[in-house]
């Protein structure tokens, strides 16, 4: 009985024990809830953003930012390409377009908001760049790590035993290992050469950071060439009739877009003259005929105005370079040479008219405007064809795009054309909702068929027209872009590190040797790579050939070993 109710007391020590933890967590609670983190400070909030800002994922982030910037580029009319379609695009969403203009979505590339997206992207990434390529320069200027204690941890693991009588002792195998690693592009290390146990470390692959560097750092390099080239560059485009010259200045241009810093005087005064335009057509090869062959351009270029005139080819796919500008052959068509004269009997209109390729076998259309015509403006819409032939059902058509039989359409009207109110229009367009007929196929006087050299007479004394001849046109692109250049190197930089930052693999090799009891020299090696590396088997394989080679071992298979170069002269000592 006693000793039951003995069992069932607490001792003094336990109570004061369970006091004594019961005071110290009540303590600890009560620190925990007056525990307050000490303020970041001005300093300290810079530090906290700038390493948020120059982390990896913030620049992925700013770049996935900038790729979703640009999509309003391309849903929205720019005002730096055309801004009358801006204009018009405000005028006809009035609920809308004057919010979308107060966001920039007009003025994309040059916005407030996208620019700020670019340099961000520019610090992000410099600030990532510029750390690990000063950490990279330690690492390189730095010894190999020291040798492990155990190398058989290692992911790949071997020992070699050279024979005693071999007369290699432990400092002379380590010097050979050390001459077979530097042959094979390792940095090395002796340690120890003439200790007991004399070891090497041995490192190769620096240039896999090398690569990711010269990656990042030539992205950092394409983005500024692509921000050079929007910045001073500009491009615009310009039809060439045969005999015409184009002058490189802004009254030159058919189209012009301006990069957003763009200069006119910046333009170098170089010309181009169309002399001849030929097109090949494919006629021996069944089921292909019409299909161009070859497109050939014979122009005269001169650099400046007091420059020599020099003769070139432009053909497809190889510009003419002028000034720094490349210009490129992007399209080609008929342009008949047609005179029109007025009810007065004036010459109203004289020369050539780009026929627009419409359909197969350069069916093109035709747009006349004669503002100066008198006492009505006149307007002629029509087609024409290089070789018209006629259907049993009088329809017109081409069968084939060379000039065999060619042959101009069009119907006349006279009245406003709306040119006199400073609106812009499309020249390949006529809006003939305000005009009344002349000719078309529906009235008694017809539509107008010419052939070249004829001439027609229009209704009601409006005037005349007549078919000249033909000309052929050229569509001409013009670029210049001053970061093409260095973009094109930088992309190539950037490939080049990345490739060699995939292909390179960072290792690290360790080798011991020592002298065992019986005599034999004992070698253990061991390789660990920096990162993921299915090919250190097959190194480690070619590092035992090659020191069996050297010391005229028998090539045996690689088997782990339970006995360490450490261990074994341990028991020697």
């Amino acid at each position: 009985m006693s000793e039951s109710v003995k069992a069932k007391k607490k001792s003094p020590s336990a109570d004061s024990a369970t006091a004594e933890g019961t005071i110290g967590e009540g303590k600890l609670q009560q620190a925990k809830s007056e525990a307050a983190l000490p303020a970041l400070g001005f300093k300290g909030m810079l530090r906290w953003a700038w390493t948020q800002l120059t982390s990896m994922r913030t620049a992925l982030f700013l770049l996935l930012m900038l790729a979703v910037g640009a999509v309003p580029g391309s849903l929205f009319p720019q005002r730096p390409a055309n801004p009358a379609v801006v204009t018009q695009y405000i005028k006809d969403n009035p609920s809308y377009g004057q919010f979308l203009d107060a966001l920039q979505l007009y003025d994309v590339y040059s916005s407030a908001w996208f620019s700020a997206i670019y340099i961000l992207l520019f610090i992000s990434l410099i600030g990532c760049v510029t750390p690990r390529a000063i950490a990279h320069y330690k690492a390189m200027k730095s010894q190999p790590p020291r040798t492990p204690k155990r190398l058989s941890r290692l992911p790949e693991y071997g020992t070699l035993a050279l024979p005693a009588d071999a007369g290699i002792p432990a400092s002379k195998a380590i010097n050979d290992a050390a001459g077979l690693l530097k042959k094979r592009g390792y940095r090395v290390e002796v340690r120890n050469a003439d200790g007991d146990l004399p070891s090497l470390g041995a490192e190769r692959g620096f240039l896999k950071e090398v690569g990711n560097l010269v990656f990042h750092t030539s992205l950092i390099g394409v983005l500024v060439s692509v921000a050079v080239g929007g910045l001073f560059g500009y491009s615009g485009q310009r039809i060439l009739v045969e005999g015409d010259t184009f002058v490189n200045t802004l009254v030159g241009y058919d189209q012009f877009t301006p990069g957003t810093n763009f200069q006119s005087s910046s333009l170098q005064p170089y010309s181009m003259q169309l002399d001849k335009f030929d097109a090949k057509f494919d006629r021996e090869t069944p089921g292909k005929a019409g299909q161009p062959i070859d497109y050939t351009a014979e122009v005269t270029t001169k650099e400046t105005p007091d420059s020599p005139a020099k003769k070139e080819t432009l053909k497809v796919n190889d510009p003419v370079s002028l000034g720094g500008t490349s210009l490129y052959l992007t399209g080609n068509g008929y342009a008949p040479m047609v005179t029109v004269r007025d009810g007065e009997g004036n010459v109203s209109f004289q020369g050539p008219v780009i026929a627009k390729v419409q359909g197969d076998n350069y069916y093109s259309s035709v747009v006349i405007k004669v503002p100066d015509a008198k006492p009505e403006q006149l307007g002629f819409v029509g087609f024409f064809l290089p070789t018209a032939l006629v259907t049993s059902d009088g329809i017109s058509f081409s069968g084939a795009p060379e000039l065999v039989n060619p042959q101009l359409s069009l119907n006349s009207f006279y009245g406003d054309l709306g040119l006199d109110k400073g609106v812009p229009q499309n020249v390949f367009e006529l809006d003939v909702e305000k005009l009344k007929p002349l000719n078309n196929r529906n009235l008694a006087a017809g539509g107008i068929t010419l052939t070249p050299g004829a001439t027609v007479n229009l209704p009601e004394g409006k005037g005349s027209i007549t078919f000249d001849g033909v000309k052929k046109y050229i569509g001409v692109d013009i670029h210049h872009n001053p970061g093409q250049l260095y973009a094109l190197i930088f992309g190539l930089l950037a490939v080049a590190g990345l490739m060699t930052s995939l292909y390179v693999n960072r290792r690290r090799v360790w080798v011991r040797t020592g002298t065992h009891a019986d005599g034999r020299t004992m070698v253990e090696y061991g390789l660990l790579a920096r990162g993921e590396d299915h090919r250190l088997a097959g190194e480690a394989a070619a590092l035992r050939e090659l020191f069996a080679r050297e010391w005229n071992l028998p090539e045996t298979p690689q088997t782990p070993s339970t006995t360490a170069v450490s261990s074994s002269t341990s028991k020697d000592q």
